[in-house]
Order: C-alpha cells, then sequence, then structure tokens
C-alpha cells in the first residue's frame, strides 16, 4: 500500500511539474473545483489510476471545495472532439481526472460526473448583481464549459471596476469572443449583453440549449434575464476559435429577438 501511494505521488509531482504544458492541452478550465452528486453521508473515493479497476488511495468529502485539477482522460480538446462523429462521441468512456485537495494532502483519480466548478472558491460571484443567478448543467464538458464561458462574461462585465477588468476591452475580449470581432465589439458592453444600454435587473439563468445544445460544432447557450420589468432572453451561439492557439471555444454571435450581433 506504501508502495503504491508512492507511485501514485511521484506520478503526481511530474503532472504538477507540466501543469502549465498540461493546461494548454485540456485547456483554460477553472481555477477550482468542488464535490457534487455524492451522498452526504458518502465519500468520493480516489484511486491510484483513472478506473474503478484501480486501488483506492483516499476519499473527498461530499462537500468538499477548493480543489484542483490536474488533467483529466481521456484527452478531449475542442480541436479532437468536433472530428469525432456523434457516435464515436457517445461511445467515449467515462471521463475521468487527477485532483489534488484545497490542503495538497490528498490526491487522486475520481469520476469526472462528480466534479463541478467551484464558483465561489474561483473568485467569481454565484449570483449577479440584482438576483440569484442559476447556470445549468447537462454533464458533457465540452457543453458545460461553454455556458459557464457565457457566465464568466456576465460575471466580468458587471464586476469590472475599469478598463483592466472589462471583458469587451482589447486585451480581454479575446477570453470571450472570437478574434475577428474583438475589435467590433470595443467599446460596447451592456447592449451586447442586455441588448439596451442601461440594465436594471438580473440574469436568472444560463442554460445550454434544451433542444439543441450542439450541432455540427456549434454550441447554443440560451441567458435569460429581466430588465425594467421585461423577460428577455439572449442566445449565445460558441464554437472552437481556429485562429486562437489551442482552437479554444469562444462566442461568435449573440441573438436579440429579430437581430444579432455582430
Amino acid at each position: 500500500m506504501r508502495r503504491a501511494i508512492r507511485t501514485l505521488l511521484t506520478g503526481l509531482a511530474w503532472a504538477l511539474a507540466a501543469s502549465a504544458a498540461q493546461a494548454e492541452i485540456d485547456g483554460h478550465g477553472p481555477d477550482a473545483w468542488r464535490v457534487t452528486g455524492v451522498a452526504a453521508d458518502d465519500v468520493l473515493n480516489m484511486r491510484m489510476g483513472p478506473g474503478t479497476d484501480y486501488l483506492v488511495v483516499d476519499h473527498l468529502a461530499p462537500d468538499a471545495r477548493g480543489l484542483s485539477l490536474v488533467t483529466c482522460v481521456p484527452l478531449l480538446i475542442p480541436s479532437i472532439y468536433h472530428r469525432l462523429s456523434d457516435a464515436q462521441r457517445a461511445g467515449l468512456p467515462q471521463r475521468w481526472c487527477l485532483m489534488r485537495s484545497a490542503d495538497l494532502q490528498k490526491a487522486g483519480w475520481v469520476a469526472q460526473r462528480f466534479l463541478m466548478e467551484d464558483v465561489a472558491q474561483a473568485g467569481m460571484p454565484s449570483v449577479l448583481p440584482g438576483g440569484d443567478i442559476v447556470l445549468e448543467q447537462i454533464g458533457d464538458p465540452l457543453i458545460d464549459g461553454a455556458a459557464a464561458l457565457v457566465r464568466d462574461l456576465y460575471v466580468a462585465f458587471e464586476g469590472a471596476g475599469g478598463q483592466g477588468g472589462n471583458p469587451f476591452a482589447a486585451g480581454n475580449a479575446r477570453r470571450y469572443f472570437f478574434a475577428d470581432i474583438v475589435e467590433e465589439l470595443r467599446g460596447r458592453g451592456a447592449d451586447v449583453l442586455y441588448d439596451a444600454q442601461d440594465f436594471q435587473g438580473a440574469v436568472t439563468r444560463i442554460a445550454p440549449d434544451p433542444d439543441r445544445p450542439m450541432l455540427r460544432g456549434m454550441i447554443t447557450v440560451n441567458v435569460d434575464f429581466h430588465n425594467f420589468g421585461r423577460t428577455q432572453r439572449a442566445i449565445y451561439s460558441l464554437r472552437a476559435d481556429t485562429s486562437q492557439p489551442g482552437a479554444p471555444i469562444r462566442i461568435f454571435r449573440i441573438e436579440h429577438g429579430d437581430h444579432s450581433i455582430p
């Protein structure tokens, strides 16, 4: 058992040393994760390797937070995902992720379905000004990541204290938008997010489109909000931006009613 744990920690040390390079492979995900979907009287097993055939070396509490992700398998960056057929995607094995605890005392592989972004630990508020925001996920890492990116856009805009944090500023926009529309979005903001120059209300729900979350590489995310007492919906279209390093998923169109941006 001690030898097994030493083997695990040696492998983890190598992985952490390469974490910067691995981030480029797996994509830029959340800074912190939490356990989800585990009963209050149960624990989440941490294993020596990515699968139930591997030895359990530790456990995480059902409410564990602030976890760090080293990497996940199978590798599923956007450039690979988009080359797969629907049948191939459906046949992919369960994803496993190498995680470490917030205090760095625990490390091991856990099933990805028991992980979700830990918004508060990542330094982002779980609510937007004016009301509660609900981010819905469907269990697909690529689609859920797209929905989280849209949520991050709203959080960044509402929390920006100046141009340094404004997601529409030239230095920040590529984190959210296709590179070829960044210049067109310069100086904009509420008109893109809320279809209005002023906002007085709340974002109530951000979720992948229930009928067509992804089609031919395009991901659709719906944002429901109230503004001055009026219920509205913005529809975001995202796909891999091959002009940016690593082909990250980015927003290339936002629809409000009968018009779209750009």
